[in-house]
């Protein structure tokens, strides 16, 4: 698959999309002209649509719907928001819906959040301002409200992990409500993982790939340089990256990804005009080779 941010550029699209890929993954459209082009194109070449929430651009102040909120008014206009763009979208039919987990992001107070962006001070709280018995019974909450919402407009839920905290990696309710609502998945990024392995001397992005890839639909495939500044975000993964040079170990996730579930489908999360056609071409047969090659 590939990502159309902030609506439906032509460019990106003759360049970046191929034949055979299953997609595009929609965000922040602008105008109800560029979703039309979008719909159109789907149609004309026979590919699926989906969404990274929320598909219209000003929708609401806040990008990501608080939906675990400890305010009950803020957690409801939060859901109400999710029904007004499920609504929106019933015209476009995606095949799924994404939403950022968990939002607020809790964030381990032991650790130097520096660099980590938000875009708004609502977006996070720290862990002390949560039990994991409330996290819990929220995450509860929000799994039942999505399964029903998700029958009724006939998408799949997926969540994709924002900072992860240790209330979450250190207990199993996530994977029990997963496995309890198998209609709602998981997206993992893997610039976003070893950005965290990075900044968070207590997490482990391999062992969180071992144990989530499983639950995933969705893995958000780029790379980013990390040495004493963060770099290159949403640069194109390609093998002569190395990581001693601060990229990811992006062979080394892809294996994890392969052997833990080769079935999920990669979205080509990156700036592809920061590199030439064939460099393009050169990423594509690459994750191909580790994924599905011998």
């Amino acid at each position: 698959m590939i990502g159309q941010y902030g609506g439906f550029d032509e460019k990106k699209y003759l360049k970046d999309f191929r034949n055979g890929f299953y997609g595009i993954e929609a965000c922040l459209f602008a105008s109800r002209e560029d979703a039309e082009l979008l719909i159109e194109a789907a149609r004309s070449r026979g590919f699926q649509i989906g969404v990274h929430f929320p598909f219209r651009a000003n929708a609401a102040k806040l990008r990501d719907p608080l939906v675990l909120a400890g305010d009950d008014t803020v957690r409801n206009d939060a859901f109400q928001h999710i029904l007004e763009e499920l609504e929106y979208l019933t015209a476009v039919q995606p095949e799924y819906v994404l939403f950022h987990y968990p939002k607020p992001v809790i964030l381990d107070e032991r650790v130097n959040w520096a660099g980590w962006r938000f875009g708004d001070r609502r977006e996070f709280i720290h862990e002390h301002e949560i039990t994991v018995d409330e996290l819990s019974i929220r995450t509860a909450q929000l799994f039942e409200w999505l399964d029903r919402q998700s029958r009724k407009y006939q998408f799949m839920p997926v969540l994709e992990f924002d900072a992860i905290s240790r209330l979450i990696y250190e207990h199993d309710f996530l994977e029990q409500l997963l496995n309890q609502y198998p209609r709602i998945r998981l997206c993992l990024d893997t610039a976003r993982l070893f950005l965290q392995d990075k900044l968070d001397p207590f997490f482990d992005a391999k062992k969180t790939l071992c144990t989530y890839t499983k639950y995933a639909a969705l893995i958000h495939l780029s790379n980013v340089q990390i040495t004493d500044t963060v770099q290159n975000s949403h640069y194109p993964v390609l093998p002569e990256l190395s990581v001693d040079h601060g990229w990811a170990p992006i062979e080394e996730y892809l294996r994890i990804i392969r052997a833990e579930n080769p079935n999920v489908k990669i979205m080509f999360e990156h700036r592809s005009d920061l590199i030439a056609p064939e460099q393009l071409q050169r990423c594509y047969l690459w994750v191909n080779e580790i994924l599905n090659g011998p």
